[in-house]
């Protein structure tokens, strides 16, 4: 009875993981960032990513450009990855697309004000410095690790896109809309959070079904666990019709349209309208809340109807329709599989267990700070109250900056997804190089907590990278002699 009972915690736990994700989390943040993705693949030429992304751009002009388009999106991990996927299968170089994947959801503005305002402003400075740093050298040294293979990424881009024309004016504007649709489901600004109405509707049964799905599913806000809503409940079953519809309308759509094609993609319209609503059961009723985040999103899905309509070519369209559903098929069924198995292991791992092994800026307690950062992922934003409560519970800041990095970058699920996309050994390899430089950050900034001196923090800093340097030649220096057999056998 007892491995019974272990089995069952295991299964709800899961199970309820899984089901507060994709109510709270999925819509307006990760359904827009696949369309997005879809757009860039389907519709911006190679050369506009190129230009400023690609393996033969100017370093001084690459990272910097990948870095500040990290920095100014606001999304968590789950949400970059698709982005990521559609730069990379556009032509970026693998550096700089490493670099964009790692700064993103690591220091975006809004995790960066929450968690100065939330831990201090001296965190967030040095979450912000040293993830950008980091960032940078790890999209420098995948380069360099995988140069080879990132030439035939780059040859094949080539040829994949080298018939593609200009990006044309409507293509523009429909790409602007679907980042404006991200920015007005996902930014907490003043103007969008501001309730303008609100409409009572007698649906009774609501508040009683409210209340048995948070039985169903427990969850705990301390740790970070959410449950699932009335209007959550409802999403998810939209989102299974979506997906039967778009099997249904996009599968074949290299074979024409057809009717499920546009049921499918209203579905989408409408889901993202519900999912901005505030729904709010009561004794008797249901209220709607309408806020500016709905009316943004609502001005943003008229007009990607309009430009669907009338402004996309109907090739622009079918590429733009397929492109995106493939990046669903590629990353969702590993997205639902990581977020199944990090409610699992929720189950088994205490948060009181690393609390007591991470009381100190140890070697150890950093690096458990990064492993708990895996087995434990927070979204951005919930992981700033989590990171508060490990403070006050004795956690030292140096293994609490290492957990800040790393947990947006090594969760789970992002692991399985990006190994999809650029391979198992460069994703284990980024992994490696993830848990090191967080491991290393927590150790820096640690020491200056605990009263060393400022000189002494960069000495230590300079060490680590001229061995990691030192490392990089000698990768180097046993390539070159295989290089040159090839170039020599070329040449016979």
């Amino acid at each position: 009875m007892a491995i019974l009972d272990f089995l069952s915690k295991l299964l709800v736990g899961g199970l309820g993981n899984l089901a507060a994700y994709l109510a709270a989390h999925v819509l307006l943040c990760l359904l827009p960032a696949f369309y997005i993705a879809g757009a860039m693949t389907a519709l911006i030429p190679k050369e506009t990513i190129t230009r400023f992304l690609g393996r033969n751009t100017p370093r001084w002009i690459s990272y910097p450009a990948s870095a500040l388009a990290g920095f100014l999106l606001a999304v968590c991990s789950c949400t970059v990855i698709p982005l990521f996927a559609g730069i990379y299968k556009k032509g970026a170089g693998l550096g700089p697309a490493i670099t964009f994947l790692f700064v993103a959801p690591a220091i975006n503005i809004l995790a960066l004000v929450y968690t100065g305002g939330v831990i201090g402003m001296d965190l967030a400075i040095a979450r912000l410095l040293l993830s950008l740093a980091f960032g940078v050298g790890i999209g420098l040294l995948m380069a360099l690790i995988f140069r080879k293979a990132d030439a035939e990424h780059d040859a094949a881009t080539d040829a994949m896109f080298s018939g593609q024309a200009a990006m044309r004016k409507a293509a523009v504007i429909f790409l602007l809309v679907l980042v404006f649709l991200l920015v007005a489901g996902t930014f907490p600004f003043d103007f969008l959070t501001h309730t303008f109405a609100q409409v009572n509707l007698p649906v009774n049964g609501m508040d009683t079904f409210q209340e048995g799905l948070y039985e169903l599913v427990p969850f705990d806000p301390a740790r970070g666990e959410e449950g699932v809503t009335a209007q959550g409940a409802i999403l998810i079953g939209m989102l299974v019709l979506i997906g039967l519809t778009s099997w249904k309308g996009i599968e074949k759509i290299h074979d024409g349209f057809n009717a499920w094609t546009w049921i499918s993609t209203g579905l989408v319209g409408l889901t993202l309208l519900v999912a901005a609503l505030g729904m709010t059961p009561h004794t008797g009723g249901l209220a709607l809340v309408f806020t500016g985040k709905f009316f943004g999103v609502l001005i943003a899905v008229v007009a990607l109807g309009g430009l669907l309509r009338s402004g996309l070519t109907r090739d622009e369209t079918r590429d733009f329709l397929w492109e995106s559903w493939r990046f669903v098929k590629q990353i969702f069924p590993l997205l639902v599989v990581g977020v199944f198995a990090v409610g699992m292991i929720r189950v088994i791992i205490k948060p009181e267990w690393i609390q007591a092994i991470a009381g100190q800026n140890t070697i150890l307690g950093n690096f458990i700070g990064v492993v708990f950062g895996v087995f434990m992922y927070f979204p951005t934003l919930v992981e700033v109250p989590i990171a508060q409560m490990f403070l006050s519970l004795g956690m030292h800041r140096g293994p609490l900056l290492a957990y800040l990095i790393s947990d947006p970058e090594l969760s789970l699920q992002s692991i399985l997804i990006t190994a999809t996309i650029i391979g198992r050994l460069k994703a284990w390899v980024y992994v490696g190089w993830v848990a090191l430089f967080s491991t290393l950050a927590g150790l820096i900034y640690g020491a200056w907590v605990d009263g060393a001196g400022i000189g002494l923090v960069m000495l230590t800093l300079v060490l680590c990278l001229v061995l990691l340097a030192f490392a990089v030649w000698l990768v180097n220096r046993r390539d070159r002699p295989k290089t040159a057999a090839v170039e020599t056998g070329s040449t016979d």
